[in-house]
């Protein structure tokens, strides 16, 4: 292996090893106020809500399949469930709506 290509690997690796230790050291032992730990906490489900809701749009098949996936989802989330219960959930309501439909 070329001595560039290890350096910049390692440059890389350390690149993007600072952003994610950084908030570490900055907030230890500090409680961050309750407005940031209330939106921190529905990251994922706006993550998923974004990956998810082209695929709702775009689906090839039928469009009903991805509305009650969708719903399935929604009403999960809505309910308190985390992100593995919306997830499963919605799986589990398209695998019984496929057999029945």
């Amino acid at each position: 292996m070329d001595s560039k290509l290890v350096l910049l690997i390692l440059g890389m690796g350390l690149v993007t090893y600072i952003p994610r230790m950084l908030p570490l050291f900055l907030f230890r032992g500090k409680e961050l106020p309750r407005l940031v730990q209330g939106l921190l906490k529905n990251v994922p489900y706006a993550t998923l809500g974004a990956l998810i809701f082209p695929g709702v749009l775009f689906i090839q098949e039928d469009i009903t399949y991805g509305i009650v996936g969708a719903a399935a989802a929604f009403i999960l989330a809505f309910m308190g469930g985390n992100i593995f219960v919306v997830i499963i959930g919605a799986i589990a309501v398209l695998t019984v709506y496929s057999s029945f439909f």
